[in-house]
């Protein structure tokens, strides 16, 4: 499986297989993302940075899992959604290139609202 289209066909097959479209509306799969990051996320709390750039292997394939997690969860609710994520995130990155024009935002972690 080397793109999204196949995965969201595998995702979508996965899920009629086992009759879980009818649990798959975009309020559960979105609340059901968020705990899955949330997951991702404890496994950095508590670290600092140089520790969670260097993460053991045991970590990082706990880390790898909560990754799969939410691209699965993701890619589902955007197939749920008819939302195209490739596209989708092609126009944001547009969008943030005039948000965060390189002159005002290189070096910078401010919002964009906070440049003067």
């Amino acid at each position: 499986m080397n793109n999204l289209t196949s995965l969201k066909q595998k995702l979508r097959t996965f899920s009629e297989d086992r009759d879980w479209d009818q649990f798959h509306s975009p309020k559960n799969l979105s609340m059901a993302l968020i705990v899955e990051v949330a997951e991702l996320v404890e496994h950095f709390q508590w670290l600092t940075e140089e520790q969670s750039r260097t993460l053991s292997e045991e970590k990082l394939g706990e880390v790898k899992e909560e990754l799969a997690d939410i691209l699965i969860y993701l890619v589902r609710l955007a197939d749920t959604l008819d939302v195209d994520i490739l596209r989708a995130a092609g126009e944001k990155i547009e969008k943030n290139r005039t948000r965060y024009p390189i002159e005002k935002a290189k070096g910078n972690a401010d919002k964009y609202t906070k440049f003067d």
